[in-house]
C-alpha cells in the first residue's frame, strides 16, 4: 500500500456526528427508552439487509434480463423505479457497469451522499475522510485495502456522488452462476460490490 495506511485507517476515526449519535444513544439507553439489541437489529436491517437487498435485486435482474440491463445503464433512475425503488430525496441515479476492462468505484468527496433507496445506510467507512480522499487520489490502493485486486490492464474509474446525482455499480456476474435464478443471484450481491470496493464472489 503506497500510503502505508491500514484498512482500519481508511475507515477513519469517529466523526463529530458519530460521537453525537453515540452520546444520544447512551442517554436513551440510560433512561430505558431503547435497548442495545433493538438498535443493533435496526442498524443491521438498514445497513446490510433491507437497503442492499433492493440494489441486489436490481443487479440480479440486469444479469438475467438484457433488455432491463440496457434500460438500467441508459436511465438508472427510471429502471430502478420499475423495480419499485424510488429515490428518497429525488436524486438522479446513474448505474455504471464493471467489466473485465473497467472497474468502477463510487465515492462522495464532499460529504456522504449515498443512494439509500437501493443500497441502504452508508457504511461508516464510506463517510470517513480517509476513504473520501484516498479514493479520489489512489483508487487502486483503496481497492487493495479492501482485498480487491485489479489487474494493471483494467482501467479504474472513480465516480463522485453529490446531492443531485448518485452512482451505483453494476458488478460483474461471477463465473459459475449460469444456472442460478434471479433470487439466488441477488443473494450473492453485496453492498460493497455495488459501491465498487469489492467484487461479487462466485458461489461455493
Amino acid at each position: 500500500m503506497g500510503s502505508g495506511m491500514s484498512s482500519n485507517a481508511i475507515r477513519g476515526p469517529d466523526s463529530e456526528t458519530a460521537l453525537r449519535v453515540k452520546a444520544l444513544e447512551s442517554l436513551l439507553l440510560e433512561k430505558g427508552l431503547i435497548e442495545t439489541a433493538a438498535i443493533d437489529e435496526l442498524i443491521e436491517l438498514f445497513e446490510n439487509r433491507l437497503g442492499p437487498w433492493n440494489g441486489a435485486k436490481v443487479v440480479a435482474r440486469a444479469w438475467t434480463d438484457p433488455d432491463y440491463k440496457t434500460r438500467l445503464l441508459q436511465d438508472g433512475t427510471a429502471a430502478i423505479a420499475e423495480m419499485g425503488f424510488e429515490a428518497v430525496q429525488g436524486e438522479e441515479m446513474v448505474v455504471v457497469e464493471n467489466t473485465a476492462d473497467v472497474h468502477n468505484i463510487v465515492v462522495c468527496t464532499l460529504c456522504s451522499c449515498f443512494p439509500w433507496a437501493t443500497l441502504g445506510l452508508p457504511p461508516v467507512w464510506y463517510k470517513s475522510a480517509p476513504y473520501r480522499a484516498r479514493t479520489a487520489s489512489d483508487p487502486r490502493g483503496v481497492l487493495r485495502e479492501f482485498g480487491t485486486e485489479i489487474s494493471e490492464d483494467t482501467k479504474v474509474r472513480v465516480w463522485d456522488s453529490n446531492a443531485e446525482l448518485r452512482y451505483m455499480v453494476l458488478p460483474e456476474r461471477p463465473a459459475g452462476t449460469e444456472r442460478l435464478d434471479e433470487t439466488a443471484l441477488a443473494e450473492l450481491v453485496t453492498r460493497d460490490s455495488m459501491i465498487g470496493v469489492s467484487k461479487v464472489a462466485r458461489p461455493d
